[in-house]
């Protein structure tokens, strides 16, 4: 689908959603080393727990606002309330008060917001792009991502500790005028009446909704089996933005990345853990279409079992070293067990799923990730009564064990083709 093309509300929504993730990605991966530092480990990862927590709820509830209430109403109310906390986030890291609770609050309600924000998104591409061309949309606005994610973490390593009350209060501007934007050129998609998104629907019953879909896992063995492998493997990659961080702040301290004659460029940890970001949002931006057309070549199986492997190795090497170059390279490893999976997974739900519970199952799938981001922060927990090197050992076995989740569950679904179900 061609630039000219593209409906006024696509081009709208990327270059707002793409200013805003790079202001994202300025501060959002050095939240867990400034929590860990405010409140310490035990209460860092359980307050990240909490914050994930509300996150999940609000994600629960997220489509149905969109649907009952239309999505530019939903995208203009998210962005409107992420410009309010984003004011609240910089009183709370002004010259004249400071308060960690504070600051734990407002990226809290930042998370819900976007967790409210992203579905009304998602539902507007459905609705203005022929469903031909979604595929190509999405890619795009995937690139904007990873394009945030390689310059946000470098510009954030250098403004977020100098300067954070100001780039915060740049936020709430910028999140201000992408209201004024969404508010006025944005048009609505799709307008329900109250009748037809059902009569006397409350929000918890879109709650307890979203919840009995989720019954389809137990009817599924095989299913259950892939979510069960999913989520122990997102204990790896979910540690990008929480134990890796802390780890690499921790161990690195005015380290060498390389010298040239009289020149030498050194790297404080926050900068070496920025550096690693931009290296995995590089990666993911220049080779995701290469390695999934390489990896279509063979049998699921093997892609899905090798991918967890190499994330063991990855996860447990990177706490095996103190080196910058040595967590470059486990980073590699790291983003490239990422790409391997990341084009066959769709395709692989949907072969999972029945036509006429196609959607319960992709909302199912979404556990993968949805439980192993609530769990994740715990490993910080742990490396107060545990050495780094233990946890990311610990870390490292969960993504083998996924692996023979994988390889049994394929093993599994073998079998049931084989006597005809």
């Amino acid at each position: 689908m061609k630039w000219k093309d593209w409906d006024r509300n696509l081009r709208i929504r990327l270059f707002g959603e793409g200013t805003t993730n790079f202001l994202f990605w300025s501060y959002f991966p050095f939240m867990t080393i400034l929590f860990e530092k405010s409140f310490g480990k035990d209460k860092a990862g359980l307050l990240l727990v909490l914050s994930q927590a509300f996150s999940v709820l609000a994600s629960l509830i997220g489509g149905y606002c969109a649907d009952r209430f239309g999505r530019k109403k939903m995208m203009v109310i998210s962005s409107f309330g992420q410009c309010l906390t984003f004011l609240l986030f910089a009183y709370a890291n002004s010259p004249w008060y400071e308060s960690p609770m504070l600051t734990f609050i407002s990226f809290s309600l930042l998370g819900v917001w976007g967790a409210l924000y992203w579905p009304a998104s998602h539902a507007m591409v459905a609705d203005v792009v022929k469903e031909k061309h979604r595929a190509s949309v999405f890619a795009v606005f995937y690139t904007s991502i990873n394009i945030a994610v390689v310059v946000g973490p470098i510009i954030g390593s250098f403004v977020f500790y100098s300067y954070r009350f100001e780039m915060l209060l740049f936020g709430a501007v910028l999140t201000a005028v992408l209201t004024f934007v969404l508010q006025t050129y944005l048009e609505e998609t799709v307008v329900y009446e109250r009748t037809e998104v059902g009569t006397g629907k409350h929000w918890y019953q879109a709650v307890w909704d979203e919840l009995s879909a989720y019954r389809v896992i137990a009817r599924d063995r095989t299913f259950l089996l892939f979510i069960i492998a999913g989520v122990l493997v997102a204990q790896t990659f979910m540690q990008l933005d929480i134990l890796i961080a802390v780890y690499t702040s921790e161990v690195i301290d005015n380290q060498s990345l390389f010298s040239f004659g009289q020149f030498q460029l050194n790297l404080t940890g926050e900068q070496a853990f920025a550096l690693i970001l931009a290296e995995n949002g590089l990666l993911v931006a220049l080779f995701t279409v290469f390695v999934t057309r390489v990896m279509s070549r063979f049998k699921e199986w093997k892609v899905f079992v090798l991918s967890s492997c190499i994330y063991a190795v990855g996860i447990s090497l990177y706490g095996m070293t103190q080196s910058i170059w040595m967590f470059i390279i486990a980073m590699g490893l790291f983003t490239f067990a990422e790409l391997m999976v990341v084009g066959i997974q769709e395709s692989f739900v949907s072969k999972l799923s029945p036509a006429n519970m196609r959607g319960q199952y992709f909302s199912a799938a979404s556990l993968r990730f949805t439980v192993g981001k609530l769990i994740a922060p715990l490993s910080l927990v742990l490396t107060n009564y545990l050495s780094y090197q233990v946890v990311f050992m610990l870390l490292g076995l969960l993504a083998i064990l996924s692996a023979g989740t994988y390889y049994y569950m394929f093993l599994k679904l073998d079998r049931m083709q084989a006597a005809g179900r």
